[in-house]
């Protein structure tokens, strides 16, 4: 079993960041350990939430695996608090990165905006850490922070979202996935530029009338599973899309829905099986997939 380590925030409450990748990264038959940057008692959408900074025991779990002679198949982070963690992962990369693959999700703006408390410096010190990524799974407004440009919102074509995706490619990373792309009415899903084949691909699914918190953590949680379970990077972005448009869709329907969050937990056996071995105990068959999958 390969294991796998996300770096990134546990909020108690609220189904984003660590309490989304373990579970999914689980469920899809890897081996996850986690380095938790902090600890809140929910996401930052709800009031009054309490907040413990971690960042100063990163150091020494990284050390205490270093010595361990712990390794990992690959490298995720999502939402990263400040300049000093950055610096603390870019040094982890160093540590455990040479044969691992580096996934960077740069979880810092959303709809034209920055969150609170991050700078524009803070931005500039991402799009380096992006440059020791194998793999980045921007938004367009983290993109456009990232590269110092203007945000477009929804007006850009086909061709202005490739020159950002070349532009992407230049800070270093060899696949840069751009998600929240459309390019008509109705449809949305995600444009990847593949920097040493030169190769772009894209994929698209209907645009759900909802918007919840944490569905960026789901889709990078199920892409970097998928990769790791030996898929490539456009069929990791297949399965990852799928899978959050399932969740999404499943939420809309269960009148009780939480209103800060997916309903990922219902929808975790069809991973299971999309990843489960050909013939489990008992000489059953997983056969059932994802939707939209054939």
């Amino acid at each position: 079993m390969k294991r796998i380590v996300t770096i990134q925030d546990i909020s108690c409450i609220g189904k984003c960041s660590l309490t989304v990748a373990l579970p999914i990264l689980s469920a899809m038959g890897l081996e996850c350990a986690i380095l938790p940057t902090a600890v809140l008692s929910t996401h930052t959408m709800f009031r009054g939430y309490t907040f413990r900074d971690l960042t100063d025991d990163l150091t020494g779990i990284a050390a205490h695996w270093e010595a361990e002679g712990l390794d990992f198949a690959a490298i995720y982070t999502g939402y990263l608090g400040s300049a000093r963690q950055l610096e603390i992962v870019e040094d982890f990369f160093a540590r455990f990165g040479r044969s691992a693959k580096i996934v960077v999700d740069p979880v810092m703006a959303d709809n034209g905006k920055l969150y609170p408390g991050f700078t524009e410096e803070f931005a500039a010190r991402m799009a380096s850490l992006c440059a020791h990524a194998d793999i980045i799974l921007p938004n367009l407004t983290e993109a456009s922070f990232l590269l110092g440009i203007p945000y477009p919102g929804d007006r850009y074509t086909r061709a202005d979202i490739e020159v950002i995706l070349r532009r992407l490619a230049a800070l270093g990373p060899r696949v840069s996935v751009l998600t929240g792309v459309s390019f008509e009415p109705g449809r949305l899903g995600v444009m990847a530029y593949d920097r040493e084949d030169d190769r772009f691909f894209e994929y698209y699914r209907e645009h759900l009338p909802a918007s919840f918190h944490g569905t960026g953590d789901i889709f990078a949680s199920a892409f970097t599973g998928a990769l790791s379970r030996g898929r490539s990077a456009e069929e990791a972005i297949r399965v990852a899309a799928d899978y959050t448009v399932f969740c999404i869709d499943l939420t809309l329907r269960d009148p009780d829905h939480r209103t800060y969050g997916v309903n990922f937990e219902e929808a975790l056996p069809v991973l299971c099986a999309e990843f489960a071995p050909e013939k489990l105990p008992g000489g059953r068959s997983s056969s059932e997939k994802l939707p939209g999958r054939s």
